[in-house]
């Protein structure tokens, strides 16, 4: 008999979790392997219900036939991550998300990829070679130190707001347990918003007397989608529901400006060269309904994202990543022409962080994004080589001289990285 998915997340995120995914493999039913790839899947390491042996399980279980490794500030999960793809056959790229100061750019005051913040970027070093994760995982803990600074002032700011209702979280006794910050992790917002979560449920309670709380003591806006999750009370997603909630409706009350753990975005795109890696400027893209449920209807970067494209290419970046379930066709062919104008590489990336997204993009199946099954191929191949030799990545002058046209590199690189797999 299948197992719960709760009883495979204790197997799989414990310490035995490499030796029980391969028993698993070998007993659970899995979908068949298909075309189906996802670059930016979160873990333990930043905020998930997955652990690295996990998050490539529940990927293989849905047919995925790669899978890619994407934890904020943080790619602590890599060796682990590498070995659990290698024990479910699977093709795999590591790689880390992390934030740019843009305020010293002509875009310094305005909104972003980032909903709390302006002139600050969200952006993915994707395609670590594997023997430099270590180093680049070490080279990033004095920002995730600075940044437990900003959170634990966070802490007070949620215990100031809600405090009068009962409600009080401390960071040590209730945010760091939910991190793996002693294993080279972060502490996002997000661990922030579940700790809080969590001490609602139990002050507050499930059901009707969460809904009446939220709109006739906060005072705040509910979708009718959360709220029929939340008036549930057997829903099983309960907390990521009403975190979602937090992060789309109340992060704002007491979110504090990021400084000194962002870098200049020029010293992040240095450090993505010196790593090997290849950075991307992560597309978000004004939004309606929120894929995921913690983003309110807001603008981004489309006003002005002719002149935002060319700016990121000449700094040097050398991809965008984006959703292709996240937004119109319309957003998506503008952006697509926009990276074939100024020759930038495209990645593709479901963000997975919570148990009610899919592993799968349905939307990324529609034939006019064949490109992108590519493209992971092609990150693929450029791990491995670049681990192998640094001269043989996709973006060396090695490389870019055997293949000056973009598109033929990612090709010839792509066929490189699923004859890998086989």
């Amino acid at each position: 008999m299948a197992k719960t998915r709760a009883e495979l997340l204790a197997l799989l995120n414990g310490a035995d979790g490499l030796e029980n995914l391969k028993a698993l493999l070998e007993t659970e039913p899995l979908s068949p392997v298909a075309r189906d790839v996802n670059n930016h899947i979160h873990t333990t390491y930043s905020f998930s219900p997955y652990s690295p042996t996990a998050a490539v399980f529940f990927a293989r279980a849905a047919g995925l036939c790669t899978c890619g490794l994407m934890d904020h500030d943080s790619i602590a999960g890599a060796e682990e991550f590498l070995a659990a793809a290698k024990a479910a056959h699977m093709g795999a790229t590591i790689g880390m998300e992390c934030r740019a100061s843009f305020k010293d750019t002509p875009f310094g005051d305005r909104k972003l990829n980032n909903p709390d913040q302006k002139g600050i970027v969200y952006m993915t070093l994707h395609g670590v070679p594997h023997d430099r994760a270590g180093e680049l995982n070490a080279l990033y803990a004095p920002y995730r130190e600075k940044r437990n600074v900003r959170n634990r002032a966070m802490v007070e700011a949620i215990n100031g707001m809600m405090g009068k209702y009962g409600i009080a979280i401390d960071f040590d006794r209730d945010v760091l347990p939910l991190s793996n910050f002693a294993k080279g992790g972060s502490v996002t917002e997000r661990h922030l918003s579940s700790a809080l979560a969590y001490r609602m449920l139990e002050v507050v309670g499930k059901g009707q007397k969460l809904i009446d709380f939220i709109k006739n003591e906060l005072k705040l806006p509910i979708s009718g989608k959360i709220e029929g999750f939340l008036l549930d009370e057997a829903n099983p997603h309960m907390m990521y529901d009403l975190l979602g909630w937090i992060k789309s409706q109340l992060i704002s009350r007491f979110y504090i400006d990021a400084t000194d753990e962002c870098p200049d975005v020029r010293e992040l795109l240095a450090l993505s060269e010196r790593m090997g890696a290849i950075s991307a400027y992560a597309y978000l893209g004004d939004v309606g309904d929120s894929v995921t449920g913690d983003k309110r209807a807001q603008k981004f970067e489309d006003d002005f994202l002719d002149e935002l494209v060319e700016y990121v290419a000449g700094l040097g970046y050398r991809a965008i990543t984006y959703m292709p379930s996240r937004n119109t066709r319309e957003q998506l062919r503008r952006l697509r022409a926009l990276c074939e104008k100024h020759s930038l590489f495209q990645i593709s990336g479901e963000d997975i962080n919570q148990p009610r997204q899919s592993f799968v993009c349905e939307a990324q199946r529609d034939p006019e994004f064949a490109n992108l099954y590519e493209a992971t191929w092609a990150l693929i191949a450029h791990e491995w080589r670049a681990t192998e030799n640094p001269e043989d990545g996709l973006f060396t002058e090695k490389t870019i001289a055997r293949w000056p046209d973009l598109n033929e590199r990612v090709k010839a690189f792509a066929r490189f990285g699923e004859e890998m797999a086989r």
